[in-house]
């Protein structure tokens, strides 16, 4: 019981950041002689310190804030996408350590190359800083088998059965959590971003290829054998364009970068950079904006209603180019979900938002997993 309490209020701290006694012991509904017992222990250990917060204007003496410490416990976190990889040490209590990122093109995008390149990277980074973590998550853009991380496919890699998990834990010799990227963006906006408090949730990605996370009464939805979320990949155009899955009209080839680029008149091929300047540039005149992107905003809408129907979420939170799509659009698009969607009127709504995590969204949900393992052994 001591240990299962210990590591409740740990997570707590972990997630929440700094609490008072008093506050600790109302959330976990313990007394304050078992919350005094377990922060000394901690004190004791290095995992917690107890500071005097800055002064305030109201009377009395202010109650001490317990506060986790960063470099009790650091795990890896590495964020693979198709042309980026991005690397962090992430301390105790979600502080980015410190970082490393570069990117793929051609060669350098093989399995072998990147597997690499990040053990290199990695063990560099760790010893700038003078810290060695003790576990590592990995988000991946593909059908990833997370019980050992397997990588059966990703397509816009170009990798296919690439035993990543295996791979990087017979170098690293930490335990190494394996996911997919939209269902980590997911973990990682429930517990510190726009879906923090609601119970669920859904993550829509849209990048080079399209993506779900599913968060379904507070824990992540994983599937029997860890495959679930591949929404990009839910027909919704009937013999419309051919995706490399090996069928057709797929939702990511209409809302993916791709479609996109076609949406705003520009080649499939744009660089990223450019993509998002024209986005930004178009939020200027809301009227050209609702005009230039009606059909892509159609097709969204379209699979929104779909997911909406089939999980029920509180709360549809969009990530990545969805994130910059003008506001002249994502409200009648939200608008329509609702008025569109049974479920979403039988739960009052349902909420569609835009990530509060930014570019470090994937990064973060790939250290949660790694917490998951660590915390139990801090």
């Amino acid at each position: 019981m001591r240990r299962h309490n210990r590591t409740t209020l740990l997570r707590l701290l972990h997630v929440s950041g700094p609490s008072t006694r008093a506050m600790l012991a109302t959330a976990l509904g313990l007394n304050r002689s078992t919350i005094k017992t377990l922060v000394d222990g901690l004190a004791e250990a290095g995992v917690v310190e107890e500071r005097v917060p800055r002064p305030g204007r109201g009377a009395g003496r202010p109650s001490l804030l317990v506060l986790p410490q960063p470099h009790a416990a650091v795990v890896l976190a590495v964020d693979l996408q198709v042309e980026h990889v991005a690397i962090a040490l992430v301390g105790l209590g979600g502080q980015i350590l410190g970082r490393n990122s570069w990117n793929l093109h051609g060669r350098t995008r093989t399995a072998d190359e990147v597997i690499t390149h990040v053990i290199e990277s990695a063990a560099v980074l760790a010893g700038d800083l003078g810290v060695e973590p003790v576990a590592a998550g990995v988000s991946v853009p593909g059908v990833v088998r997370r019980a050992d991380g397997y990588v059966h496919e990703a397509p816009n890699l170009r990798w296919t059965d690439v035993a990543l998990g295996e791979r990087l834990s017979s170098v690293l010799r930490i335990p190494i959590l394996v996911g997919n990227d939209a269902e980590l963006g997911a973990v990682a906006e429930h517990l510190r971003g726009a879906a923090r408090g609601s119970s669920d949730a859904v993550y829509v990605s849209a990048d080079v290829g399209v993506g779900g996370g599913v968060i379904a009464q507070g824990s992540s939805l994983r599937g029997g054998a860890g495959y679930v979320g591949e929404i990009g990949h839910m027909v919704i155009r009937p013999g419309g364009r051919a995706c490399y899955c090996g069928s057709s009209g797929c939702w990511e080839t209409e809302i993916g970068e791709a479609a996109l680029c076609r949406a705003l008149g520009l080649p499939e091929e744009t660089p990223r950079g450019a993509i998002l300047f024209e986005l930004r540039e178009l939020s200027r005149n809301p009227e050209e904006a609702a005009s230039r992107l009606a059909e892509f905003a159609e097709w969204l809408t379209l699979g929104l209603v779909n997911v909406v129907n089939l999980l029920g979420p509180q709360l549809v939170v969009l990530g990545d180019l969805l994130t910059v799509l003008p506001e002249s659009v994502l409200q009648p698009i939200a608008a329509e979900v609702r008025r569109r969607s049974l479920v979403s009127r039988a739960v009052g709504g349902t909420r569609i938002v835009s990530s509060a995590l930014g570019a470090d969204v994937k990064l973060l949900g790939a250290a949660e997993v790694a917490f998951e393992v660590v915390l139990d052994t801090v």
